[in-house]
């Protein structure tokens, strides 16, 4: 079995981008392009020991199609303890919302947004009371 062990957001402007993760989730944030050879920032999502993967924001490298086109990569969904606050942070960062909120009944609250740069990404409330 295989699990994922590093994740890459591309972004057109890899340092608009950390800054909206920087701000909506409060990623730290160190700059490896001098090794990359490009635009390069490795990402802690957390602290050491907690439940989830590190990854990197990088320089995109073809052009995106733009809001409303299909998924043309992986779609990362990030666990949050607050749906509606995590919501407005990512709002005041800069994002837009993809999916509206909704229910999986009896298990969580599920989203998808815009960041900065044109992905989507989701963000996930466990709550065995949503419906």
């Amino acid at each position: 079995m295989s699990r994922v062990v590093h994740f890459e957001i591309h972004a057109d402007n890899p340092e608009r981008a950390v800054a909206f993760y920087r701000d909506a989730f409060g990623w730290t944030v160190e700059d490896w392009s001098e090794f990359a050879g490009m635009p390069y920032f490795g990402v802690k999502t957390g602290e050491e020991g907690t439940m989830g993967i590190d990854g990197a924001i990088m320089q995109r490298q073809a052009p995106l199609d733009g809001i409303g086109a299909p998924v043309n990569g992986a779609v990362l969904t990030l666990g949050v303890e607050d749906f509606d606050a995590a919501a407005t942070r990512i709002l005041d960062a800069g994002g837009s919302v993809a999916l509206e909120k909704y229910a999986l009944p009896g298990m969580a609250w599920q989203g998808y947004f815009h960041d900065t740069e044109n992905n989507v990404f989701g963000i996930h409330q466990p709550d065995p009371e949503a419906k």
